[in-house]
């Protein structure tokens, strides 16, 4: 009689994951806030056994926290050229560009990585520092694909979408979706008035920013249509990366653990 333990459901998952691999249909993978976690990044796209029909959406945050922020620039420049990717901007890229654009440092930004993000520009050239720059400008604040799912790095506040706020800096810093999607009634049905409008707007919404370790938990998390896929990669947590349609994920070492002479966030 086969027992359904712990051990077990994660050889059954691993094996489950292997056998998904193996199919040729292109996946669409959404990327937690990396943080300038280069060795991680790299880590968990060699773990989803990335293949160039994949698309990946980034959900932004790639600098700030662990020491290779322009080396994280780098390496998407050139993934862009091997896979379909979409970048959303989040608040750290905001300061990130501002530095790049005008020098401008911010207090908050030194002390929440903005210093290992200029320490990681030493030895660049101002040409290679102008092509992060124009990356950074042209990245998106959301993306709306063509099964109407979301992808925005913290949130929106309007009842009407994106198109309808006043101020894109709510897309890099709201943090009101996550929390109402935390509180929400998990009966509630969509068809109650009281079910909250923007929610209806999307048939899933995709989110960074907010850290399920705040949560003490290291995995992506679920309420109503809302995933977070921030798993605290910043911190003391992994990155992962969620496929949108089977829902499996894949995740790295702790950032720690791959950074063990750095502190990243955890200051």
């Amino acid at each position: 009689m086969f027992r359904r333990t712990k051990k077990n459901s994660n050889v059954l998952r691993i094996v489950f994951l292997s056998l998904i691999n193996k199919i040729l249909m292109p996946r669409t993978l959404v990327v937690g806030d990396i943080h300038g976690g280069l060795k991680a990044l790299n880590q968990v796209l060699e773990r989803t056994s990335l293949k160039p029909e994949d698309q990946l959406i980034f959900l932004g945050d790639f600098v700030d926290g662990w020491s290779q922020s322009a080396q994280v620039l780098d390496f998407l420049l050139q993934l862009k050229l091997k896979n379909s990717c979409v970048f959303i901007k989040g608040n750290h890229d905001v300061w990130g560009e501002k530095w790049l654009r005008n020098g401008e440092k911010e207090d908050i930004w030194l002390a929440n990585g903005g210093r290992e993000t200029i320490n990681s520009y030493a030895g660049y050239t101002d040409e290679e520092k102008l092509r992060h720059l124009d990356f950074l400008e042209q990245m998106p604040y959301y993306h709306i694909d063509h099964q109407n799912r979301l992808f925005i790095h913290a949130g929106f506040t309007s009842m009407h979408g994106p198109t309808h706020e006043f101020y894109n800096t709510n897309f890099s810093w709201d943090r009101t979706l996550w929390e109402t999607a935390l509180a929400l009634d998990p009966l509630m049905a969509e068809e109650n008035i009281f079910y909250p409008k923007r929610f209806s707007l999307y048939s899933e919404i995709y989110i960074g920013h907010t850290p399920t370790v705040n949560y003490s938990i290291n995995t992506p998390m679920h309420r109503a249509n809302v995933w977070n896929v921030d798993t605290g990669a910043a911190f003391g947590g992994p990155l992962t990366i969620l496929d949108v349609d089977s829902k499996l994920y894949w995740q790295s070492d702790p950032l720690p653990e791959l950074y063990p002479d750095e502190k990243g966030r955890n200051k």
